[in-house]
């Protein structure tokens, strides 16, 4: 789901039930932010009365109602691994993550080419390796 674009209507609708329900953070989930889904859900469960993850996810339902700018731009590019999504955090610049994308790659290449010398080497074996080479490509 990450990296597809968002409906943001059907993201506020789920975020407008959460903020109804005992249970929160279905719209987290839509958006490809299970981290943050998780949280308002455990959030949820341990108290249902806790108003913390509705009223959150509230101001989320309005936000997403009426700034169809931000939601496109921030909610519909793919996270970079690791990335958390803050929605009132504003939006970096398309050179910025450029950049990122750049530098990861750049990660991911220094990463094959020690990984292939550790291989050379004998230190780890061609099953190792494989298996190494895919996490690596998978990752990204």
């Amino acid at each position: 789901m990450v990296g597809k674009s968002k409906d943001r209507r059907v993201a506020a609708l789920l975020a407008l039930a959460g903020a109804v329900s005992p249970i929160s953070g279905w719209h987290k989930f839509y958006l490809g932010q299970p981290g943050w889904g998780c949280l308002y859900l455990t959030l949820s469960l341990v108290n249902p009365w806790n108003p913390v993850p509705r009223i959150a996810s509230l101001i989320e339902a309005v936000w997403y109602l009426f700034h169809s700018e931000g939601f496109e731009q921030g909610l519909s590019l793919p996270l970079e691994a690791g990335q958390a999504r803050f929605p009132f955090s504003g939006i970096g610049s398309e050179a910025n993550r450029s950049v990122q994308t750049a530098q990861q790659i750049s990660a991911i290449g220094d990463a094959l080419r020690e990984l292939e010398e550790l291989r050379q080497e004998g230190l780890i074996s061609e099953y190792e390796f494989e298996q190494k080479r895919r996490q690596l490509l998978d990752a990204k």
